[in-house]
């Protein structure tokens, strides 16, 4: 851990100086207490730095919580290891392709399962409890619960150190919560221009607690944060069934353990004496033996963590490896054969499309876990066996 600033402590030992000089400029707001945490896998975000942990008194910075909101990880456990897994795993992937629509703006043709529907339920009276119609953002909310999204989200079947087979997906709120978080961008943005308030950036604009406007993001944020939750459930439902099939099952694989975390996300917690409202920004929470989730690229490890509640960095961990090359340099630096010689022994869909997720576009996952040593404790390390993405 270094001190950058008086208020920014970092556990990045892979930092551009873009990405220092982003964080330096948001931990200087004043309301930040007691300092801002930033992660190892931290890099250049919108408004604030992605990998950054930003606790603030009295105010909120909607762009610092993300347009994501609630992007995270679930993981299972399955009782199978990777003995008992079909030589043919394109049928598999295949299978999970039809069952979840995959990649930017897609959406279910209808609702037809069971337990989409009881999700749809706990969102509508969540909703109105909020005051709010998630249709006034975006129309097809409810057909997109369940999907999955583009860029680095992502469905997988991976196996741990012992050859237990886990499925792992990466996913968040969706449209809905993409416009919940442009929309209150804006309202901040306009707020602070009326009320005269100095920024050190245009992104960093803020609401200030006790105000409707506050009180109106917090609410329907934290309606985004559950669908983004619900989403996740729901694929992995449809998962779970596509990989039981594949194994000959009835139904969907038994489940001896399941994680669930954000790492997008706002909630008040206590730290240095004072209440303070926490954004994780690609962060997860790592309260004491609180299990966690850190995927790495396509092609790399990902991590199953345990907490060990680091004060100094607010009880929190990286929610990744962390970009290193943007998705236009990594499109011109690197090819589909380069991307090909990287996922060797991972079916994929093999595509021009998925070239930008490149693991050596990302930094070096072995990297940021030992800066992270004592964030979290390894529990199991998970390497990708198939790997679905939406382009």
């Amino acid at each position: 851990m270094e001190h950058l600033t008086k208020h920014l402590l970092s556990w990045a030992s892979i930092l551009d100086a873009p990405t220092r000089e982003q964080a330096i400029t948001t931990a200087s707001l004043p309301f930040i207490h007691p300092h801002l945490a930033l992660m190892p896998d931290a890099h250049l975000g919108k408004g604030a730095t992605v990998g950054s942990v930003i606790p603030t008194l009295g105010a909120i910075i909607p762009a610092a919580v993300g347009v994501d909101i609630g992007c995270g990880m679930i993981a299972v456990r399955t009782p199978a290891t990777l003995a008992d897994l079909p030589e043919d795993r394109r049928t598999v992937r295949r299978e999970i392709e039809r069952s979840i629509p995959l990649s930017a703006g897609v959406a279910n043709k209808s609702v037809t399962r069971e337990h989409t529907e009881a999700r749809l339920v706990d969102l509508r009276e969540r909703a109105e409890q909020a005051g709010f119609d998630p249709a006034s953002y975006a129309a097809r909310w409810e057909l997109q619960l369940g999907t999955l999204g583009s860029g680095n989200h992502f469905i997988e079947i991976t196996a741990d150190e012992r050859d237990r087979v886990w499925l792992f997906l990466h996913s968040g709120s969706r449209g809905v919560g993409n416009k919940i978080a442009q929309r209150h961008i804006k309202v901040a943005s306009e707020l602070c221009r009326k009320w005269w308030i100095p920024l050190p950036h245009p992104d960093l604009a803020y609401l200030v607690e006790d105000t409707e406007e506050f009180w109106t993001y917090i609410a329907q944020m934290r309606w985004a944060q559950h669908y983004a939750l619900l989403n996740r459930e729901e694929m992995m439902d449809r998962v779970a069934r596509c990989f039981g099939e594949w194994l000959g099952l009835s139904g969907e694989v038994e489940r001896q353990e399941e994680i669930n975390c954000h790492h997008n996300y706002t909630e008040q917690e206590r730290h240095f004496a004072k209440d303070v409202w926490v954004s994780r920004k690609g962060a997860i929470h790592a309260g004491e033996g609180v299990p966690g989730l850190i995927p790495g690229s396509m092609g790399t490890a990902s991590y199953v963590v345990s907490g060990r509640a680091n004060p100094l960095a607010l009880q929190s961990a990286p929610h990744g490896a962390g970009r290193v090359y943007s998705r236009s340099a990594a499109r011109r630096t690197f090819d589909r054969e380069q991307l090909r010689a990287a996922m060797a022994g991972i079916e994929y869909r093999d595509t021009d499309a998925f070239v930008d997720e490149i693991p050596a576009a990302y930094k070096d996952i072995d990297q940021v876990m030992a800066d992270a040593a004592d964030l979290v404790e390894v529990r199991h390390t998970l390497r990708q066996v198939v790997n679905v993405k939406g382009d």
